[in-house]
């Protein structure tokens, strides 16, 4: 069977040449978040009628060819939009098939891995969900010349078991449209169309359970007596580096994109809480010297004691050390007259039951702080752990 290259030319001029197109998708070989794309392998059949390769046949059977013919005939020039790279398999021969029937009829199909882009949006990752799909167009034939279809509507496109590694595919369909080019016209587009669930347990497991992990174990530290500097100090830093890894780890798998993504909330505000476990053992270590330093001013700790020598090993002064009197009780005035002592005294002492408290100012309560500054742990104790859980409940309230 020989065409030549006028039969060609001639066979497309004249009305719009209707192709219809049936897909079966054999696997999706790979998604990536960096370079924004996907690599599906898929069997591609294109049907449509000519009657210049008709043929008498008794038994009405179709007649099978292989690439060979192809290169003699006319055919679709079916491309794939937004593709980067995609081939024709060639093993052990060029995975293509022509059959031809009786009445003109032609099937042609062919097995291709294609990569195409997918515009991926990641303001949610990673709980997120992405759509994607793969575009087939005619490269030099209009809306004019060829109409591109889906053979059997919905049915059109049918599908392997697929399981990927770290997503579900929700849904598989089909659609149509048209592509407008200014200098050539209006073209038939066929879309598949495919939505991606991702599977969050591999992240809590390598991201989101760290995270929680160092987070609590920067707590631990307000359980540690204020006294050992080297144990708070270096489980600290500890937990801000094991931190820093983290995040550096998860921004190297991701594409460098200008908006913050959700795991980037998450880590960066678990970051500030461990950072801030370490800011407050600063200031818990600031007042407790400073309030040791008053005392020594003031001569309550002994002048032998060795001040030097207890900040290297504890960072501050032992409670213990120190001798704390009480406030002096206000001696009652004495008046000469009894009559105005008498007089003055219902004025001087308030009704029963009745309290009378002083405000304190801003400068007294840093004072009051600096005195006692183990309370900072015991609020931090409560405060730390309150507050990371409402983060928690309002960040998977949002992003599930």
């Amino acid at each position: 069977m020989h065409v030549s290259v006028n039969q060609k030319v001639k066979g497309v001029k004249g009305a719009a040449i209707p192709v219809g197109i049936d897909v079966q998708v054999e696997s999706i070989d790979s998604i990536s978040e960096v370079n924004m794309d996907f690599t599906m392998t898929l069997y591609l059949r294109h049907y449509w009628k000519d009657e210049r390769l008709a043929f008498p046949s008794r038994t009405n059977q179709s007649r099978t060819f292989d690439s060979r013919l192809v290169k003699k005939i006319w055919v679709p020039d079916v491309f794939f939009v937004h593709s980067k790279r995609s081939f024709i398999h060639d093993t052990t021969m060029e995975n293509i098939m022509l059959r031809v029937y009786p009445d003109g009829n032609i099937l042609y199909s062919v097995r291709v891995t294609v990569t195409s882009l997918c515009s991926m949006d990641f303001s949610s990752f990673p709980l997120d969900t992405q759509n994607c799909s793969l575009e087939l167009e005619s490269y030099a034939y209009n809306e004019n010349d060829l109409m591109l279809y889906w053979k059997n509507g919905n049915d059109s496109l049918r599908t392997d078991e697929i399981v990927l590694s770290q997503f579900f595919i929700e849904h598989f369909h089909a659609s149509s449209g048209l592509a407008f080019y200014s200098s050539t016209g209006w073209y038939n587009r066929l879309f598949i169309n495919f939505i991606l669930q991702r599977h969050i347990f591999f992240f809590m497991l390598q991201t989101y359970f760290p995270t929680m992990l160092m987070v609590v174990l920067s707590w631990v530290s307000f359980w540690i007596d204020r006294r050992a500097v080297p144990a708070r100090v270096s489980l600290g830093i500890t937990t801000v580096l094991t931190m820093s890894t983290i995040i550096t780890g998860v921004s190297s798998s991701m594409p460098q994109v200008s908006y913050v993504k959700a795991v980037d909330i998450y880590l960066w505000t678990s970051f500030l809480f461990v950072f801030l476990s370490v800011i407050e053992y600063a200031a818990v270590n600031y007042c407790t010297t400073l309030e040791e330093m008053r005392k020594m001013k003031r001569g309550k700790i002994p002048s032998t004691f060795n001040a030097s020598q207890a900040m290297a090993f504890d960072g501050c002064f032992h409670d213990n050390d120190v001798e704390l009197t009480p406030f002096a009780r206000a001696a009652p005035s004495l008046t000469s007259d009894p009559l105005a002592a008498q007089t003055q005294a219902p004025d001087a002492r308030p009704p029963e039951g009745t309290h009378l408290r002083r405000q304190r100012s801003v400068r007294e309560n840093v004072d009051l702080f600096v005195s006692n500054s183990y309370v900072i742990d015991s609020y931090s104790r409560l405060a730390f752990p309150l507050s990371y859980l409402l983060f928690n409940t309002i960040y998977w309230s949002l992003y599930t």
